[in-house]
């Protein structure tokens, strides 16, 4: 998927690629600055990083999370880190069998007598 054909607005699916995801959140990077009309090379230095890791960030050329942050933080949309990767929601049962403890580690799997599962 080149940039030209990257739909803003249509929803990431489940099917989509790897390469498909990161091309997607590259056109976003560049969409948020441009509407923010500031030139690639002010928004690499607000966050940090080089005019080339930018650019290849905005091309979805397998940006480091630590890439995304940054330029998030310097076009001022942290809150998307927000929508991409919401606290997951404890359920009400869950809730109450940690008695407003947080879970520290997953459970395991118990096996019955006999070998069945």
């Amino acid at each position: 998927m080149t940039r030209s054909n990257v739909p803003l607005s249509k929803p990431i699916g489940p099917d989509a690629t790897s390469d498909e995801i990161l091309a997607r959140i590259g056109h976003r990077l560049r969409a948020y600055r441009l509407q923010q009309n500031r030139p690639l090379a002010d928004v690499a230095t607000a966050a940090g990083l080089g005019l080339r890791t930018a650019q290849r960030a905005e091309a979805g050329r397998n940006p480091t999370l630590d890439t995304l942050v940054r330029m998030l933080r310097a076009l001022g949309r942290l809150d998307a880190i927000e929508a991409f990767l919401p606290p997951p929601l404890i359920s009400p049962v869950q809730l109450a069998r940690l008695s407003g403890r947080a879970r520290r580690r997953a459970g395991t799997r118990r096996r019955r007598p006999g070998g069945a599962r």
